[in-house]
Formats: structure tokens, sequence, C-alpha cells
């Protein structure tokens, strides 16, 4: 039977959901990623690691939010490029409410949110927040990302050509563009890559965004050395950690 709810009839969903099985939520972003990765790489890494844990689990995958909370310019830079679409706090907080409340009303008590879009955090911790203030213990809610999970000795295994940025500057650099190859390979495009020196590191942020605060590229530190071999060991690295984190909360 598929992991997808939305190819489930409702009877279907019923039984899984009557069998205690953990529903994932993927929330991802409509964002500019650098000339060489799509505007839905969030969504895309949300979907494909949200399907891959619940092949793992016997999970079932949630549709996909496919937007979400405007980037900072140090961390993606997304307002500043075409084809970023982006919604309000408010909006998002409101949308992942009313999601999860549904899922609850229907009897759902297992509830993996995997939001892959770095600003989304926020936002989704206040929606989980409010939810479960008002239906308290009727459903176990946890929230993760891709790259939280991540073992140190991988990172080091991942990084062994380039330096590793922070996660904030890891924007259409070295993970997101591996694991794009490794999951959607014909959405990449290498010949587009530019080797950038990326963005320059800043303890604070201006509004309005001064001029070449983000390169124009969109890209803040190099894809170089990026392959779809280093996103896989980071796809089963993070499938075995989240793996474990819901087996402890989910008994």
């Amino acid at each position: 039977m598929t992991i997808r709810m939305s190819e489930m009839t409702w009877m279907e969903f019923n039984s899984k959901i009557k069998e205690g099985a953990v529903t994932i939520l993927p929330i991802g972003a409509c964002e500019q990623h650098g000339p060489h990765l799509p505007l839905n790489v969030d969504t895309v890494l949300a979907q494909g690691f949200a399907e891959r844990l619940a092949e793992r689990i016997g999970g079932v995958v949630a549709p996909a939010i496919n937007y979400g909370y405007r980037s900072k310019p140090l961390s993606g830079g997304g307002p500043l490029f075409p084809g970023t679409v982006d919604l309000s706090g408010e909006t998002l907080i409101r949308l992942t409410f009313d999601i999860l409340e549904e899922l609850i009303k229907d009897g759902v008590r297992n509830i993996l949110v995997l939001s892959c879009h770095f600003e989304n955090e926020a936002f989704v911790c206040e929606a989980v927040d409010l939810v479960t203030q008002k239906y308290g213990d009727r459903a176990k809610v946890l929230i993760a990302n891709w790259w939280d999970p991540i073992p140190e000795e991988i990172i080091s295994k991942v990084f062994d050509e380039v330096p590793f940025p922070g996660w904030a500057f890891e924007h259409a650099a070295v993970t997101e563009t591996s694991l794009m190859m490794a999951m959607a390979p014909e959405l990449v495009h290498e010949d587009r890559m530019v080797d950038t020196q990326g963005a320059t590191p800043c303890p604070y942020h201006i509004y309005p965004v001064p001029k070449g605060a983000v390169p124009d590229t969109g890209v803040l530190a190099p894809a170089r050395s990026s392959s779809a071999a280093r996103g896989q060991i980071i796809i089963d690295s993070v499938l075995i950690e989240l793996e474990k984190i819901c087996k402890k909360e989910f008994k």
C-alpha cells in the first residue's frame, strides 16, 4: 500500500491511524537556490526524507506544505530573487495549525513535522504549541529537520574537500546540492554551478538589505565537491537518527 496519504482512500488512511502509524508532515519552501538548483529544493528534501523515513517505520506522509517563511539575507536571501514566494509568519502558523488540527480530529495520535527550511522553525514551533494547548495529550507531535540529527563525523566526511561554512551559509552549497543529486538529479544543473566565494559573514542583519550583501548568484557558499555519493551519506545517516527518534518517542 502507498505511504502517501493523498493516494490513500479514507478507509486505508483510517486503518493506518488505528494501527498507530506516524503521520509525517513535510514542510519546505519556494525559494531561490542559485543558478544550479530549483526553487523547490526545501520541499523536495522534506518530501524525500519523509517518504524514506515512512518506508522504514511504516508511516504515512501527508501532503507537503510547499511554501515557507522568508529567509534572512545571510541564510538564503530569498526575497531578493524572482520566484521566491514567502508566507508571513502568521500565515505559516495558521496553515500548520489547521493541518495539525484536522489530523488530530481524524484520530492521528503520532505526528512528525519535518520542516526543511531554516526560517520556518519558530513559526512551526508556535503552531505546534498552540495545537497542543488546545488538544493536550490527544496527539504527540515532534518537530525535526534533516540537518540537526547529522552526527559530527558525517559532517567531517562530507566536507573533506571544502570547509564547512555553518548551516546558515549552507544554502545551495555542498549539502543541499549533494542531497538533490541523490534525490532528484534531473533537477540539478551541474553546468550552471558557480565556484563562488559566497557571502561575507556578518553578526547582525541590516534592513533594507544593502546591495551586495547577498551574492548575485544567490549562492552563499561554494557547492564545489558536491556529489550524489555525499548526498547518500547524509541521507543514510539522517534516516538512522530520525528512525531512532521515532522509535524512542512514539511507543
